[in-house]
């Protein structure tokens, strides 16, 4: 009895519009739905057409008539308002699927974006590494061959770490040319080894753009996610390995654990370490 009264009172579960086989699934559900409804409705009706002897038709033609009209009108027009309705909410259902993944693209690189890369890095679980990568004298390739070639370079480099990276959890690009990966699974040498090929295979191909060959390296921090470690001091702590990798001379990758500045228990202190770093690092570039 509950079933039946669910389906009648027409709670349809809209689910996936993906597909012209799924709006004529919804618009068969509805037609039906109606010629019941319909047809329940005519013929509690026809006692009251009766009592006020507005039908002079035998019973039997009544429920014949009753039934016709509720084909002919109930389910037809519910059909096509069904069909209709199905077309419009699968356009929008495509729509909206279509805005969320712009919303969290980097529209240069086609890599994820900032939003995205801030809502994953709050939701990262287990091992994994977080790598802050950026572009060695970035601002040197603008100048010398324009705005477009340093367009062209993040568009290379990204396409090389997608290729790098194409099976972690997120690579985005950060804003101007710093990027960052969540990288999971494996251990800590298997994550850094491959932030490490990403540093080679930058360095080892020329990136064309508008007739010339810009040859470009990158410089990266790794750092690891740790259980009741908040993603913000992990970030700074990937943040402040890239600081000191620019400062040692670029075209290198640096883990946090050559820089760890540890309590008297052997333990990160959490709290002092960015302020511990943050004091005695160069500027980027």
């Amino acid at each position: 009895m509950d079933f039946i009264g669910k389906w009648l009172s027409l709670q349809v579960d809209l689910g996936s519009f993906d597909s012209r086989a799924a709006i004529w699934s919804f618009a068969a559900k509805m037609s039906f739905r109606a010629v019941i409804l319909a047809c329940i409705f005519s013929l509690a009706g026809l006692p009251v057409l009766y009592a006020f002897g507005i039908l002079t038709l035998s019973v039997a033609e009544a429920v014949k008539l009753a039934v016709t009209f509720s084909w002919l009108f109930g389910g037809a027009v519910s059909g096509a308002l069904a069909l209709v309705t199905g077309g419009v909410i699968r356009d929008l259902a495509v729509s909206r699927a279509e805005f969320e993944r712009l919303s969290q693209t980097d529209a240069l690189s086609g890599l994820a974006n900032r939003r995205a890369f801030n809502d994953a890095l709050d939701t990262v679980e287990g091992e994994a590494s977080l790598a802050i990568i950026d572009i060695d004298r970035f601002k040197a390739i603008n100048d010398r061959f324009g705005h477009h070639a340093g367009d062209m370079v993040i568009r290379g480099v990204s396409d090389i770490l997608s290729e790098v990276f194409h099976d972690c959890r997120v690579v985005a690009r950060l804003g101007g040319e710093e990027f960052g990966v969540i990288i999971c699974g494996g251990g800590i040498a298997q994550r850094l080894a491959q932030v490490e090929r990403a540093r080679m295979l930058v360095g080892s191909r020329g990136i064309e753009c508008a007739g010339h060959v810009v040859n470009v390296t990158i410089s990266a921090g790794v750092a690891e996610f740790v259980a009741d470690l908040r993603s913000e001091c992990v970030y700074a702590r990937a943040d402040n390995a890239l600081y000191l990798a620019k400062g040692e001379g670029r075209d290198r990758v640096l883990h946090e654990q050559s820089m760890m500045v540890e309590n008297p228990d052997g333990i990160a202190a959490e709290k002092d370490y960015p302020r511990a770093v943050f004091g005695a690092v160069p500027m980027r570039g």
